[in-house]
């Protein structure tokens, strides 16, 4: 019996996927994607697969994959995908098949229980709260029973608590086979099930940094893989730029400070010059990140303008270096110890490596025309950042290396019809493309709705204008909204408007704003509440799943281009410019249209869902590029006309 007959059997509308699953639904665009899966892994071909919304692209590639046999790396773009592949989906198609193939989940190690670092955050006694003891404690007896060691099942402790950081492990923290604990370590244990798996579940950061870059060992996995599928592949090129940079923070430092304050605590108590280096370092690191007044991504040049920044991070330097002295002084009394100095003089390292490169000492990558410098203001850290202008011709190198299947799979990877952009990003000039539309009936159950009369989107008063538009589409929806906008400072004015209009209104709306919580907290109050409206920024855009009546109402405030003086995005434009290229068409427009596709994909989410997508920016309508935007977007019916929206939710509620 052929492979190709078992895919056609195993998606009939009576074949085993269906008696499996209830209420399965036999969808042609689902057997035309695993169809070309199975012909580019059959010939070690690369693939890049666009399935819209509802097509069922995951078992359109599991199927496939499992059928053609051989070790398969699958790497997804978020956890959440992970743990479902591995949890659910993976399961439900090997047992419709009938294959005993063996499934590995592995995750970066900061994600599992380090019995050294426990051991040494327990004894160390300095932790920063009531809460953090708590929950150290909590992790401890999870610890004892744990098979895996992996947190998501470690349930009484909140996945963002500062206490995971003390009972983790990192790449620089990590004191490999010379850890006492080494025999129990359950990063070691995961690796060696991923070895020895069929199929192996990564994300986009572990494979780019254990896999591609083999910087922890981890380069077996790929020789010995024959199929490479890569989910959510519209956030590969940024998450490849992250890895195939040069990065160092003044959070990488303060957790220096951090092991470095836990090591002497057991290892050098009698060496008080340790302790003062460590809460120099920390005061200095602090120090840099209060000589900027605000957030956001600074260029070489306007960096160069921060003269107290710029002596912040001389100080912080000369005390980085002070620590490492006395680290080096007690490095024998602990493998710890010894640990921090190693990690000291790395940082020390790239650190000097910037400094030198800003007075202009050394030869910089940008004057190469191959990578650029700039730093990125956080709300706590500063990280000083060298990104390449393209990975391209890197991500091109390894899949020119060992014959094996690239597989490149989104709802979001095309223009339209065109994958040129995507391509680009990554080199992958001979690969074949498929593109699937989503079966859901988006013209019976979707209006498009893009308001008359709004102001350009530099207008001061733009958000005002926003809100007085989107407000009456959001009471005749009764809540049940996401306003998704472009910028923090609009999210966060937006609000304040919306909270004011439901006041005003006297209305039991429930306002949610990104920030009041973490992001799986706020999604189970919006569904639980029922008429919620969730204010959020560009984590919202993509990978959020709210199906069924909660959410009816998805309003975006602005076409999602990225800031033009985003140093990055800069420095790619000035490189296309110097090509003759044109950068708006070729990088900018693409990457908006993309962004767009991800932030409407969030209203409609099964075929009974039911919604209005608003998209206030005028230049969807008025500018010439707005018709590629407009047409790249589910096939809903469009409309600028508010009494017909309000109609669409009348009716919806009459027939409720």
């Amino acid at each position: 019996m052929s492979v190709r007959f078992d895919l056609d059997r195993l998606f009939a509308a009576d074949g085993p996927l269906a008696r499996a699953i209830s209420g399965y639904r036999c969808r042609p665009q689902q057997i035309e994607m695993a169809q070309a899966v199975l012909a580019a892994i059959e010939k070690n071909g690369v693939l890049i697969a666009e399935a819209g919304t509802g097509t069922g692209k995951t078992f359109a590639y599991l199927a496939p994959a499992l059928l053609a046999g051989g070790k398969v790396i699958i790497s997804t773009g978020t956890k959440t995908l992970q743990d479902q592949l591995f949890n659910r989906d993976l399961p439900t198609v090997r047992d419709a098949l009938g294959r005993p193939v063996v499934v590995a989940l592995l995750k970066g190690r900061a994600n599992y229980v380090c019995p050294y670092h426990l051991e040494r955050a327990l004894s160390g006694g300095r932790l920063g709260s009531r809460e953090e003891v708590k929950h150290l404690a909590a992790i401890a007896r999870f610890a004892k029973v744990t098979a895996t060691g992996d947190k998501a099942e470690c349930g009484d402790v909140p996945e963002d608590s500062a206490a995971w950081s003390l009972a983790t492990s990192t790449r620089e923290n990590c004191l490999g086979q010379e850890c006492p604990y080494v025999k129990e370590c359950f990063v070691i244990a995961a690796r060696r099930e991923a070895l020895a798996a069929d199929i192996v579940v990564v994300n986009h950061h572990l494979f780019f940094a254990d896999v591609m870059l083999k910087d922890d060992g981890m380069g077996e996995l790929l020789p010995a893989c024959h199929t490479v599928i890569f989910d959510e592949a519209h956030q590969l090129p940024e998450v490849a730029g992250l890895f195939f940079g040069e990065s160092v923070s003044t959070g990488q430092l303060l957790d220096l400070a951090r092991d470095a304050k836990l090591e002497a605590a057991v290892a050098a108590k009698d060496y008080p010059p340790l302790m003062e280096a460590v809460r120099a370092l920390e005061k200095a690191a602090k120090d840099l990140r209060l000589a900027f007044r605000h957030e956001g991504r600074l260029a070489i040049a306007q960096w160069l303008q921060h003269e107290a920044a710029i002596e912040a991070l001389g100080k912080l330097g000369t005390q980085l270096d002070e620590l490492g002295r006395h680290l080096e002084a007690q490095a024998e009394r602990s493998e710890g110890l010894a640990n921090c100095w190693r990690r000291s003089q790395e940082l020390a390292q790239l650190l000097r490596h910037w400094q030198q490169a800003q007075v202009g000492t050394e030869t910089t990558a940008e004057e190469e025309g191959v990578a650029v410098r700039w730093v990125e203001v956080g709300s706590q850290a500063v990280s000083f950042n060298l990104t390449p202008l393209s990975v391209a011709p890197i991500f091109k190198k390894q899949l020119e290396g060992h014959p094996r299947a690239w597989i490149f799979t989104s709802a979001t990877l095309a223009v339209g019809n065109d994958f040129t952009h995507f391509r680009a990003l990554l080199g992958l000039t001979e690969a074949e493309t498929g593109r699937w539309e989503s079966p859901f009936d988006y013209a019976k159950n979707g209006l498009l709705y893009c308001p008359q009369g709004l102001p350009d989107p530099n207008h001061p008063d733009y958000s005002t204008a926003v809100v007085a538009a989107a407000w009456p589409v959001i009471r005749a929806a009764q809540g049940r909204a996401f306003v998704l906008c472009t910028s923090l400072r609009a999210m966060r004015r937006i609000h304040e408007l919306l909270d004011a209009r439901i006041a005003e209104a006297g209305l039991a709306m429930p306002l949610l704003l990104q920030g009041q919580g973490s992001k799986s907290e706020l999604l189970e109050r919006f569904r639980r509440l029922g008429n919620a409206v969730l204010v959020a920024s560009q984590s919202f855009w993509e990978g959020v799943d709210v199906r069924g009546e909660a959410l009816s109402l998805v309003v975006i405030d602005k076409l999602p281009f990225a800031p033009p003086d985003d140093p990055v995005l800069a420095a790619r434009i000035e490189a296309m410019k110097r090509q003759g290229r044109n950068a708006f068409f070729e990088v900018q427009l693409p990457r908006a249209v993309i962004s767009m596709k991800q932030g409407a994909g969030r209203l409609i989410r099964a075929e009974t869902d039911r919604g209005v997508l608003m998209i206030c920016d005028p230049r969807l309508v008025d500018k010439p590029y707005g018709r590629r935007i407009w047409q790249s977007l589910p096939p809903m019916r469009r409309t600028r006309d508010l009494a017909e929206v309000e109609a669409f939710f009348a009716a919806e509620h009459a027939a409720a």
